[in-house]
C-alpha cells in the first residue's frame, strides 16, 4: 500500500440546509450523495424503516441509530488516521469499542488496497451533487472508490444496494473532474461483534447502480423544484 497523490482535492464544508446535508464546495451549494438517496428512497423502504421503529420503539430506535453513528464515526477516525500512518489513542469506551472493528478491516480488507490517491476526500459533480469518499485509489489492481462501514450485524449484498449507489455516485465525479478511470466499488465492513464483510461491485453491474443514481438525481430536483414552487405559492397566497 503506497500514497500517490496524483490529484488535488478540494476543500469544503458541510452545512445543513432544511434538515439536509450539503457540501459548500467550489463556491456551490450542493445537496450530498446521502441526502439525494434519503429524499428519493422508495415507498417500500419507508415502510419498512417505519415498521422497525415500531417494533423496537421511537425512543430505542433513535438510540440505536445514533449509537451507530458514533460507533461508525470512531471507527472511521482509527482507520483515517492509519491509512495517514498515524496511530490513534481512544481510551473512551466507544474508541475501545471502535479500535477492534478497525483493525479487522485493517487486517482484511486494506492489504488488497494497493495505491492511495486520497483518504476522507470531497468529491462533487458541478451543479448536481457532492459527498466524502473514504478512499481512492486501487484496489486488487483496479481503479476503485472504497467505503468503510459499521453495522450491528451481517449484511446481506441484496440489503445494501444504497451503498453500491452511493460508491457509483462518487466514482462518476471522480471520473469527471479527474478524468479517471474508476469502475470499481468496494464496501469493507465490520459488525459490531467483529465480523468482517468485503462487498465488489464493477463491471456491468456498476454502471447499473450508477444510472440509478443519476434517475435518484432527477427525481431529487424534480422534487426540490415543485417544493420551491409551492412554499412561493403559499407564501403569495
Amino acid at each position: 500500500m503506497k500514497w500517490n497523490k496524483l490529484y488535488k482535492y478540494p476543500s469544503s464544508t458541510r452545512s445543513l440546509i432544511q434538515g439536509s446535508r450539503h457540501y459548500d464546495v467550489n463556491q456551490e451549494k450542493l445537496p450530498s450523495v446521502t441526502t439525494i438517496l434519503a429524499a428519493t428512497q422508495s415507498e417500500e423502504k419507508r415502510e419498512s424503516l417505519k415498521a422497525w421503529q415500531e417494533r423496537v420503539g421511537k425512543e430505542n430506535s433513535l438510540r440505536i441509530r445514533d449509537q451507530a453513528a458514533e460507533r461508525g464515526t470512531a471507527m472511521h477516525a482509527y482507520l483515517e488516521d492509519y491509512l495517514n500512518g498515524k496511530e490513534r489513542v481512544d481510551l473512551t469506551p466507544l474508541g475501545q469499542e471502535a479500535r477492534p472493528m478497525a483493525q479487522q478491516i485493517i487486517d482484511k480488507g486494506l492489504n488488497n488496497l494497493e495505491e492511495i490517491w486520497g483518504s476522507e476526500v470531497t468529491v462533487f459533480y458541478p451543479g448536481l451533487y457532492a459527498g466524502a469518499a473514504d478512499v481512492a485509489g486501487i484496489y486488487q489492481g483496479v481503479e476503485s472508490i472504497c467505503d468503510f462501514k459499521q453495522s450491528n450485524k451481517l449484511k446481506q449484498r441484496a440489503w445494501i444496494t444504497d451503498y453500491f449507489i452511493q460508491l457509483g455516485a462518487y466514482a462518476m465525479a471522480h471520473n469527471h473532474i479527474y478524468n479517471t478511470k474508476i469502475t470499481q466499488g468496494v464496501i469493507l465492513l465490520c459488525t459490531k461483534d467483529g465480523f468482517f464483510q468485503q462487498f465488489i461491485v464493477n463491471g456491468s453491474a456498476f454502471v447499473s447502480y450508477q444510472h440509478d443514481f443519476l434517475r435518484k438525481v432527477d427525481q431529487y430536483y424534480k422534487e426540490c423544484v415543485q417544493n420551491v414552487a409551492r412554499i412561493r405559492q403559499n407564501h403569495d397566497n
